[in-house]
């Protein structure tokens, strides 16, 4: 660099540059979802969390279809072709206004349209994505039960052939968008192995009780899915694969949206911390002004920047078609880990007032201590780590 050079200023809100890796088509993605989420979630928030209901999300779903934040990753079949990281920052806007909103695009996106897309025939393909791509159409996906958690392989939900027909029977629990879904993607045993299937929520045996009482994720329908003798046509199964790889593949795909997606609840706890900070005065001047809060500051900032460059890094490899589900693993234990401690923090700053609805530090602390165990809890992905960095499996 010349003498003569002048550096950028330092902005505060992007102290990395991180913003110079992203290409403009990169920086219209995240802005959409930005002013979107601004409008119709930010406002809202903190009533439907208290409340703990999420009205009007068929109406949500649809707005995020019209702009293509649906299965945005997917190509084809009314999906966007965005690219991982653009699907990336979506997400991180999305859970920048709260974890249930991201969840609800995860969730149809990443796990039930992905599900679909990868695995299904292509008359499963047409009749089903297009719609879920605009919001017309919800989707859940079943594969966790009540008694078997990170063990899927020991799921009871079984898929009995009577005929030409299957009949499921089983319960799936702690289902994202269960009870206002028109189509669920669910996994179950069969005599062949594990295999998933479409199934139609308007299925005789088929019922999404809510799951109320829950203190997380309360902007966020969650429900039990209950099959007694659901019976499915022959050509309900998806076509493509058969065994656990099907679900932990699209399990993998929707990890990777929270490794972006957690960031987002820290940079709002951040964020709030730092106007709070500059705001708030104990003995005749502004808490930011102490050394504690600044080395607060400081590290919840590294951390944040850390974890965004992280996400960046694997939306590379992802779109370059060499992004390993170890990786993902990294990501997702990093960045949870790394988000919850910062909004603990952040809660520090605000002291009593981090614990009101009035801010969203304390909404997004609850909120990850779901994220952190959903799709993967903490164990598993050391494990998961620890088996790539060893060759042992303490999985067994």
């Amino acid at each position: 660099m010349s003498a003569s050079a002048k550096l950028p200023p330092f902005d505060p809100a992007d102290p990395l540059g991180i913003d110079d890796l992203l290409d403009p088509e990169d920086l219209a993605v995240r802005d959409t979802v930005r002013s979107w989420a601004a409008d119709r979630v930010l406002p809202y928030v903190a009533e439907w969390y208290e409340s703990g209901e999420l009205p009007g999300i068929r109406e949500l779903a649809r707005e995020l279809g019209a702009i293509g934040a649906l299965g945005m990753s997917l190509d084809g079949y009314g999906c966007a072709g965005a690219s991982a990281v653009q699907y990336g920052l979506a997400c991180l806007e999305l859970e920048a206004a709260d974890s249930g909103i991201r969840s609800l695009v995860s969730v149809q996106g990443s796990l039930a349209m992905y599900a679909i897309h990868r695995f299904g025939s292509e008359e499963q393909k047409q009749n089903w994505l297009p719609r879920m791509a605009a919001g017309e159409v919800i989707g859940c996906f079943g594969l966790t039960e009540p008694d078997h958690g990170s063990d899927p392989a020991s799921m009871r939900t079984y898929a009995k052939k009577d005929g030409t027909d299957w009949v499921l029977n089983g319960r799936k629990m702690w289902i994202t968008n269960g009870s206002v879904a028109g189509v669920a993607v669910v996994w179950a045993q069969t005599d062949d192995g594990i295999r998933g299937f479409v199934v139609p929520t308007d299925a005789a045996g088929f019922s999404a009780p809510e799951i109320k009482h829950k203190w997380s994720l309360r902007a966020s329908v969650t429900s039990e899915l209950v099959l007694d003798d659901v019976r499915l046509p022959a050509d309900a199964v998806l076509p493509e694969v058969v065994g656990l790889k099907g679900p932990l593949s699209c399990l993998s795909h929707a990890r990777y949206g929270i490794v972006w997606g957690a960031m987002g609840a820290a940079r709002s706890c951040l964020e709030a911390a730092v106007d709070y900070a500059k705001s708030r005065e104990q003995f005749g001047r502004p808490i930011g002004g102490f050394q504690l809060t600044q080395a607060k500051l400081a590290d919840m900032a590294v951390e944040l920047h850390k974890g965004i460059l992280l996400a960046h890094h694997l939306g590379r490899r992802m779109d370059a078609g060499r992004l390993r589900p170890e990786q993902v693993s990294f990501g997702k234990l990093n960045n949870v880990r790394e988000a919850i401690e910062i909004c603990r923090t952040s809660r520090t700053i605000l002291g009593a007032n981090g614990i009101s609805l009035e801010y969203p530090v304390m909404r997004h602390a609850t909120n990850l201590e779901s994220v952190l165990t959903y799709e993967g809890t903490v164990e598993m992905h050391q494990l998961v780590l620890g088996k790539a960095l060893t060759g042992l499996d303490a999985f067994r």
